[in-house]
């Protein structure tokens, strides 16, 4: 079996907050799909559609070492392997602009300030970020993490270094709502999770990195028809899917409890009292969520 390896070295800038993008890549204890130490990071994930393993390296501190290694010969070329580790490392979101504009506000300016350089770490592919989104509807990151880890051990395919990747489309759709129900799905989470991945397949549903906005309009209100799928979960999956930095969490607890820190209230708000206080801080929505989530100490 032959494999193939692609290599580059990115250089990151003086801001690039290294520990929050390795925090959110160590959520599963047991690391059945991502490894992780001080300063390197071991995923495995399906790559055109091959096992493969990438391997993010912080041993310097102004660049990340690259690489991508795959069970078969693969057209792994420079420029979109560029463009992938730009992406889940979230080098291209407007950070500083969003910190300038918020630098002065007198609730949030000095959180962010104290978070300065915090990029919103990208999942390896829109649909996982759709799909761990579906898992984590309603329940606690502790459940949805063992959720998911069992989700990856039914469904997933084995790289070569024993990990395991995050099963795409086609390993979904290769099964039923019986096995996902075993996985710890919910009925309708597994129903919801299965009208997804087929329409992945059929209808190409979620496209590949770097669309623009005006795509990404149409196809939040695709998604938003899908029964199961919610303003949430929606808005998440393109946080975490495609960078989008506008979207509404207002219904995340844990958005909520962080406004409710800020602004030294008794109680937190309710969903609707917190999309209105989010709507001042258009088009960067998402990117507060991501400061309001690391306030609480949590990697969503």
């Amino acid at each position: 079996m032959r494999k193939k390896t692609a290599e580059l070295v990115l250089p990151l800038p003086a801001d690039f907050d290294r520990e929050a993008f390795l925090d959110f890549h160590r959520r599963d204890v047991q690391a059945v799909a991502e490894k992780v130490d001080a300063k390197r990071l071991d995923k495995a994930f399906i790559w055109q559609q091959v096992p493969a393993l990438l391997t993010a390296e912080f041993s310097e501190p102004d660049q990340a070492r690259i690489a991508v290694q795959s069970d078969t010969e693969v057209p792994l070329t420079g420029a979109s392997l560029d463009a992938f580790a730009r992406h889940l490392l979230g080098l291209d979101q407007p950070t500083q602009e969003f910190e300038a504009k918020i630098a002065t506000h007198p609730l949030v300016g000095a959180l962010v300030r104290s978070q300065a350089g915090l990029r919103v770490p990208q999942s390896a592919s829109p649909f996982e970020a759709l799909s761990w989104a579906i898992i984590g509807q309603q329940i606690s990151v502790a459940a949805a993490v063992s959720i998911r880890r069992r989700f990856i051990l039914a469904l997933g395919r084995q790289h070569s270094s024993g990990l395991y990747c995050y099963p795409d489309a086609s390993d979904v759709v290769a099964t039923d709502a019986e096995a996902l129900n075993a996985c710890g799905f919910s009925r309708s989470k597994a129903d919801c999770l299965l009208t997804v991945a087929r329409a992945c397949l059929t209808e190409s549903l979620l496209p590949q990195i770097g669309i623009p906005e005006s795509r990404l309009e149409a196809l939040q209100k695709t998604l938003l028809d899908i029964r199961g799928l919610g303003p949430w979960s929606v808005h998440y999956a393109l946080l975490r899917g495609y960078a989008r930095m506008d979207g509404s969490l207002h219904g995340d607890v844990a958005v909520r409890r962080a406004i409710q820190q800020l602004q030294g209230n008794a109680t937190p708000p309710t969903a609707r009292e917190a999309e209105t206080w989010l709507a001042d801080f258009r088009p960067w929505r998402s990117l507060l969520a991501a400061h309001l989530w690391k306030s609480l100490s949590l990697n969503a």
